[in-house]
């Protein structure tokens, strides 16, 4: 079956909401839908938390109020992408079902109260989870309205792994086709290790709460049972509205960037989506919180094999859940709408559309706040309506990235497994500074799985792969084999995919490649630096570095490695392969990253800093976004003339962009 990848009938970009109207009394849904057309809005989410009034009794259902809504809103151009609501099981299924409810690593059950309690290898939860979709497929597959199927919602959040008895024997079935045999168990996990080898399938149980830490290898394995057994959940769901909705895409929102849910393979999950969808909160008491959700929307567009993707939640200003919610500023709603669409979403979507009055998340922003249409974040709403219909000939465009950088979700849940070398080295940490280097270079980034085709980039960057298999270490020895550069960080190629270690010494999996060899770890003390003889230093983590081919470019001064190489290069075939024993701060990755492009086809880029620029590409012609994320105006150099859509002027040789302001230049082919 061919896959629709977009919502139907949405020929524009995709603006909106998740739309709540459960919450307020039926004459004022008129009233919403008058605003709803007035800021310009396409498409909103509907009937994410409504099991309970959909199937308010065990088989029994109330679609009437939702036939109306559906109605209202296709009468009023507005298009639906229409919930499962098989996030929040009603009272009725776990007063029938409380061993639905999950337990946690420490054996005790979640209560009712929330949304997500669910342990998701309940058979009872499945069927219950099938049954209201089934119906929901049947009354609304063809109706004119739903434009997208949205299953669930924000899988992995709040819980994603149960530790009960029904889901330690549905990890023993997945355990069973994924080594066939008790033995080949034993060997996978080595249980010989401290005596634990089994006799037979019914002794094995999940990582429970244990005296001293758990197999390395039995918690990295059920950490892949988690993720696996989410998306069969999914895929049940999916395949119910594919058989009943045929001329529907079928979705579900990520919480793609590494700061929101770190429990899901998301390189697994993006094969099994029609349309790759994200939310996405800033953490908004971080310093330069654009550069993350910059990484963020690389990270999903790369989910998304490039093409283009769809941000389905963020918010107007400040959110309800973290320690201090901070509102946004004037114009940054709009600077995180676009920076998302500059990196590859078709539209920019919100939590939600009419602020609540009640419930858990009432003091998060909406796009129709408290404060009502007399507000700056209504005005702020209108206007990001007009600009997004203004630039709507960019859907379905392409962004044109420079470099590549690996991630791998599996690696992450091995590193940060128990009795590493150090506590404070931290993938996700080394990620986003390496991330945050590239960009204040102006590269735009593309993530890539470690064993996916890098041939088409100049420079590959490796921040944190601790674990990687042989054909992942292969794939890198190949590509700067055939003329890549590839740039990898500290403690990655150690172990194999089984957190065993590749045979010989370290880095197993890219010694060869790098042309060196590790004697030793030698991490820092709290608080401790090395100085590089570049004038550059590092934290947290040093090596004793032996070179076997490759070239020392800066040294140790200092430290528990003083005098022995800090960064190499290794040339191989026709291309080169540097490696980074420490973390380096801001400064030093800057330097590694400079000398490295210096001899690739990549050309400095000399932009302003945080002034963001990213391109996207499709059959019409070309759209530069330039994004100032400072207090202060720019001027940029944009080449070949064209036309900026927000205002309509005419553009030639240099672009101003304007103190926290966005420009999206088109050029034709």
């Amino acid at each position: 079956m061919k896959r629709l990848r977009w919502p139907v009938g949405l020929d524009t970009l995709a603006y909106g909401g998740d739309y709540t109207p459960e919450q307020w009394p039926k004459p004022l849904w008129q009233e919403d839908v008058r605003l709803m057309r007035e800021a310009g809005v396409t498409m909103v989410s509907v009937g994410i938390f409504a099991w309970a009034l959909l199937e308010p009794e065990p088989g029994q259902y109330d679609f009437g109020w939702l036939d109306h809504l559906l109605d209202l809103l296709h009468d009023n151009d507005v298009r639906v992408g229409l919930a499962t609501p098989t996030v929040v099981p009603p009272a009725w299924f776990y007063e029938r079902h409380p061993e639905a409810l999950p337990v946690n690593r420490e054996g005790v059950r979640h209560a009712f109260g929330s949304r997500g309690a669910i342990c998701y290898s309940s058979p009872d939860y499945r069927r219950a989870a099938v049954s209201i979709t089934e119906q929901l497929g049947r009354r609304y597959g063809e109706h004119p309205a739903v434009a997208l199927w949205h299953v669930h919602n924000e899988y992995g959040a709040p819980v994603s792994a149960c530790y009960c008895d029904t889901s330690a024997a549905a990890f023993r079935t997945w355990l069973a086709d994924r080594y066939t045999t008790v033995k080949e168990l034993n060997e996978a996990w080595g249980t010989t290790f401290w005596g634990q080898n089994y006799n037979s399938w019914e002794q094995v149980q999940p990582p429970r709460l244990t005296p001293s830490v758990a197999n390395p290898a039995q918690q990295l394995d059920w950490a892949r049972f988690t993720s696996d057994a989410l998306l069969e959940s999914f895929k049940q769901e999916r395949d119910v509205l594919h058989a009943l909705s045929p001329g529907n895409p079928v979705t579900t929102n990520f919480h793609a960037g590494l700061a929101q849910c770190d429990s899901l393979d998301y390189w697994a999950w993006a094969k099994e989506v029609d349309l790759v969808t994200n939310d996405h909160y800033l953490t908004a008491e971080a310093d330069r919180n654009h550069v993350g959700l910059a990484m963020t929307a690389d990270l999903t567009r790369s989910l998304a094999g490039g093409r283009p993707w769809l941000l389905l939640e963020h918010s107007t200003s400040a959110v309800s859940w973290q320690p201090r919610n901070i509102a946004k500023r004037p114009g940054e709603m709009a600077r995180n709408s676009l920076a998302h669409v500059a990196r590859g979403s078709d539209g920019a979507m919100f939590f939600q559309w009419r602020a609540s009055r009640f419930g858990a998340e009432k003091f998060h922003s909406a796009m129709l706040p408290q404060a009502g249409t007399e507000s700056r974040i209504w005005r702020e709403v209108v206007r990001l309506g007009q600009d997004l219909d203004a630039i709507s000939p960019v859907r379905g465009s392409r962004v044109v990235s420079d470099v590549a950088m690996l991630w791998d979700w599996q690696s992450w849940w091995a590193q940060r497994l128990e009795w590493r070398p150090s506590v404070d080295l931290d993938a996700r940490e080394r990620a986003e500074a390496w991330y945050a280097a590239a960009y204040d270079q102006h590269l735009t980034v593309d993530f890539a799985h470690p064993e996916a085709d890098l041939s088409r980039y100049p420079l590959v960057i490796v921040p944190a792969l601790y674990a990687m298999t042989e054909a992942a270490g292969a794939n890198l020895r190949r590509y700067a084999e055939d003329g890549g550069t590839l740039v990898v960080s500290c403690f990655s190629g150690i172990v194999d995919e089984r957190d065993t270690f590749h045979l010989g010494p370290h880095p197993g999996a890219l010694r060869d490649v790098l042309g060196l060899t590790v004697e030793e770890f030698t991490p820092l003390p709290a608080g401790h630096r090395v100085r590089l003889d570049n004038d550059t230093t590092g934290n947290v983590w040093s090596e004793v570095v032996t070179l076997r081919g490759a070239e020392q470019m800066w040294s140790y001064v200092d430290g528990p490695a003083a005098g022995l190489p800090a960064v190499t290069r290794h040339t191989t075939g026709s291309g080169n392969a540097w490696y980074v024993s420490t973390c380096l701060a801001a400064d030093g990755l800057d330097a590694v990253l400079r000398a490295a492009i210096a001899p690739t086809t990549l050309a400095p880029r000399e932009l302003p800093r945080d002034v963001e620029v990213v391109e996207r590409a499709g059959s019409e012609g070309r759209y530069l976004f330039a994004i100032n994320h400072t207090d202060d105006n720019a001027t940029i150099n944009v080449g070949e003339a064209g036309t900026e859509l927000l205002t309509g002027d005419d553009v030639v040789g240099s672009l101003h962009v304007p103190a926290g302001g966005i420009r999206v230049v088109f050029r034709s082919r």
